[in-house]
């Protein structure tokens, strides 16, 4: 009996052996598809696409999705909090675009993803959420349905459509300085409130900062300007403001001339364990 259940132990091993192969064979291959799918680099569509004759977004009041509205989601290790509402949500910064690779593909709320729709990505509004996309360089506006997440590289605040994008400006150059402003589409039609533009120069945009921190006390800015050393003196500095009655000591870095530039910055800030940021545009 106890070598007829020696054999049988065998047997079971060496089936769960392979079993076990076959399982990591099958991982390994599901992991070099997901590196194949993440290395795949995105484009435009092929062909003349005239996008000026898109119509932008309608706003109109949609229940929230069922989809993509999670109470918090993580990302590469880093959680997100979905806000509950949109009302006055108004932010500024770097957008992106994303086209051809994502075509046809399911967003986060569960629809098709389509380029040639005038849609977008972000982190943390509701889903959906009507806004009003400003490109602070050169005026142009478009109203846009966030129906997706993203962009989760660490500088970027909005993914635009293709067609978002390509309205707005800034496919040549892939990103471009924006303003992200919420439409609440029952009080819809009207324009948002009038918009900052920032001036052009030669190789660049000139004033907007990546701000690190805000302290009540100067001792503190101090000490995070210090061990920001490594990213030069002379653009790391500390600015006052009045909010909301407190007085504030503002640690930013800038003002930077190209987006490329504050992407460098950021992977420095990274380097340095810092992750808390936001471009700010004066």
């Amino acid at each position: 009996m106890k070598i007829k259940l020696r054999y049988l132990n065998k047997y079971f091993i060496t089936r769960l052996h392979k079993a076990f192969n076959t399982i990591a064979l099958v991982i390994l291959s599901l992991i070099t598809c997901a590196c194949g799918i993440s290395l795949e680099r995105d484009s435009a569509p092929t062909g003349s696409i005239d996008t000026s004759s898109i119509p932008d977004a309608i706003p109109r009041v949609e229940q929230r999705s069922p989809y993509g509205n999670p109470e918090s989601y993580t990302v590469y290790g880093k959680r997100y909090y979905v806000m509950k509402g949109s009302a006055g949500f108004v932010e500024s910064g770097i957008a992106s675009w994303y086209g051809k690779k994502f075509h046809g593909r399911r967003t986060s709320s569960g629809e098709t993803y389509d380029m040639y729709a005038m849609t977008a990505a972000h982190k943390m509004l509701p889903l959906p959420t009507y806004a009003e996309v400003t490109n602070l360089e050169n005026r142009k506006r478009v109203i846009v349905r966030v129906n997706d997440r993203g962009p989760f590289h660490d500088n970027r605040i909005i993914d635009l459509s293709y067609t978002a994008a390509s309205k707005l400006g800034i496919i040549a150059n892939g990103t471009g300085l924006v303003e992200v402003r919420a439409i609440d589409p029952a009080n819809y039609p009207g324009k948002g409130a009038p918009v900052r533009t920032v001036s052009l120069e030669k190789g660049g945009v000139s004033g907007f900062y990546i701000q690190v921190g805000a302290f009540s006390q100067l001792v503190n800015a101090e000490e995070l300007r210090k061990k920001l050393g490594s990213i030069g003196q002379q653009l790391v500095n500390i600015s006052q403001a009045v909010v909301g009655g407190q007085t504030l000591y503002r640690v930013r870095i800038g003002p930077l001339v190209s987006i490329d530039n504050a992407d460098k910055i950021v992977d420095q800030l990274a380097q340095l364990g810092i992750n808390d940021h936001q471009v700010v545009i004066d």
